[in-house]
């Protein structure tokens, strides 16, 4: 401390007046450039909300004294209190997902509302809660539902509600996947709306899923459930990652509708059989006609009493037979297994040799054979199909668990924004303390040391002290000339003498051979005047 005042009130009043400003400056950059990287980093809050919703969202902010920025249409909070803005936004509604659901039903009174008013804020309330959950996917940065409902008519009986719904990506495009998700979320939150009547539109690149595209549960996603099975059977055994499987599946992709009808002329079945059975008999007595006979006193014209008597009988049978019939009839659907393939690469064992050093020994021929029964049993082989398994134990590549994390460091903490300015910081500090006060006090310094000290005893170190040196203005050069003196008083009315310490480095400049040569005799005499 006492030597930094020494200097200050060495320096001349111009110079003094340099270094404070100078260290002011310096003070007031350091302190802007930390105050400036102590900031936190913006982190984005919301992004691709209406201006509705930000409005509301900014307004929230201010309330709570949240520093915000507003950069097209995100906004930006600082990073250590986004999650709890975000909370504290979700306890108030916000953001509203672009409409309002069934807060609007709370407005409707009893006195004034019609059914027709009603109906329509109702569906316009169940619109503004499906968009709120398609929005909350990660996936999706906003959407629209439209629903499409006819009121009741009495001469239609049929009535089918349509809905189309308009998204927009939060990345690329929307997997199919997902707008098949979505389309059954519409049509299940509508009574008598069937998933073909929803269209999923991207507002990017179109439609995304219409009514006609293929239902779920196709060969790929047998393919991939199948692979899954038979990678969980060998990594069991095996061990995680340790397993490969390739599974190819052919399936059956034509249509066929098959009748048959057959009938069999061998075999009759009675199907319906009639008796019928008829009798007649008939008896009738009159008086015969006036004969000779029936004069005479003995004659027996008479005797039978004019009587007669018919019989007949008929029975019919009749037996109705049909012929045994046989009537089938045959849907096949695309979707059966036509052929499958299995090829599974299973890692091997590592033992030690004779040396002690591990070495890798593929899997015995058993093992193999019991783990292909569990992979045909799993995968439901058939051989009659031209079905193949084929597994194979051979040298494996490690590969990293899947979730592990990438190796961090000090430098992919930070933020490139705050990186700058740690950089720039750095340099401005580096350049004020080399250029400015490094110069200026090393000038304060030479001229200190220059000043003879008021002690002219040897320091405790042995070395001659100032008076034992001789003068510099007063000693010969080797080659006999006279070095100049260094600090000559100015005559009368002269210009300024040039400074002693710029004049001795000039000098010395100048003359290199003759300053090492008094350097060596001064040496010289230190040493003599020990011993």
């Amino acid at each position: 401390m006492q030597q930094l005042m020494s200097v200050w009130t060495g320096l001349s009043p111009r110079r003094q007046a340099i270094v404070a400003g100078t260290t002011l400056a310096v003070f007031l950059a350091v302190l802007g450039l930390a105050r400036l990287a102590a900031q936190p980093g913006m982190a984005l809050l919301y992004a691709g909300v209406d201006g509705m919703a930000a409005g509301e969202m900014m307004q929230a902010l201010d309330a709570r004294n949240i520093r915000y920025e507003v950069r097209g249409d995100a906004i930006y909070v600082p990073a250590p209190v986004r999650d709890e803005t975000r909370m504290m936004l979700a306890a108030q509604g916000l953001p509203s997902g672009g409409g309002r659901g069934y807060e609007l039903l709370d407005g409707l009174s009893g006195f004034g509302t019609t059914s027709q008013m009603f109906d329509a804020a109702y569906w316009r309330a169940k619109e503004g809660e499906l968009a709120r959950t398609i929005v909350a996917s990660p996936a999706i940065r906003a959407a629209r539902v439209h629903i499409a409902h006819v009121a009741a008519q009495p001469f239609r009986r049929e009535i089918a509600p349509t809905a189309s719904v308009t998204i927009t990506p939060a990345g690329g495009g929307l997997p199919a996947g997902q707008a098949r998700a979505l389309r059954f979320l519409v049509a299940s939150a509508v009574p008598g709306m069937r998933a073909e009547d929803v269209a999923v539109i991207d507002g990017v690149s179109g439609t995304i899923l219409q009514a006609e595209e293929a239902a779920p549960g196709n060969g790929s996603d047998r393919e991939a459930e199948l692979r899954k099975a038979v990678e969980r059977i060998l990594e069991a055994h095996v061990g995680r990652g340790r397993a490969v499987v390739e599974l190819s599946l052919e399936t059956v992709t034509d249509t066929e509708s098959i009748r048959e009808r057959r009938i069999d002329p061998d075999s009759r079945v009675p199907i319906l059989s009639e008796s019928e059975e008829r009798t007649n008999r008939s008896s009738d007595t009159h008086a015969p006609g006036v004969t000779v006979a029936s004069n005479l006193p003995d004659g027996d014209a008479n005797a039978d009493g004019g009587r007669s008597e018919s019989q007949s009988a008929e029975t019919r049978e009749r037996v109705n037979f049909d012929i045994s019939e046989v009537s089938r009839e045959l849907h096949r659907a695309p979707g059966a297994i036509r052929r499958l393939t299995v090829a599974a690469l299973v890692d091997g064992t590592r033992a030690p040799d004779e040396g002690g050093r591990m070495v890798w020994q593929p899997r015995p021929a058993e093992e193999l054979e019991a783990l292909r029964e569990l992979i045909a049993a799993a995968v439901g082989y058939d051989a009659e199909r031209g079905d193949v398994i084929s597994l194979k134990s051979l040298p494996l590549e490690m590969p990293l668990p899947e979730g592990s994390e990438a190796p961090t460091s000090f430098w992919t903490g930070l933020d490139p924004m705050t990186l700058i300015q740690l950089a720039v910081l750095a340099a401005v500090a580096l350049a004020l303390g080399l250029f400015v006060l490094r110069p200026i006090l090393a000038g304060r310094t030479a001229d200190a040391d220059a000043l003879p000290a008021p002690d002219d005893a040897a320091p405790a170190g042995g070395l001659p002290g100032p008076a034992q040196v001789p003068a510099l203005g007063n000693m010969a050069a080797p080659d006999g000339d006279a070095l100049p003196a260094l600090a000559e008083a100015p005559a009368e009315g002269d210009a300024p003498a040039e400074d002693p310490v710029q004049r001795l480095r000039r000098l010395i400049a100048e003359r290199q051979d003759e300053t090492l040569q008094i350097l060596q005799n001064w040496m010289e005499d230190a040493d003599g005047g020990r011993t």
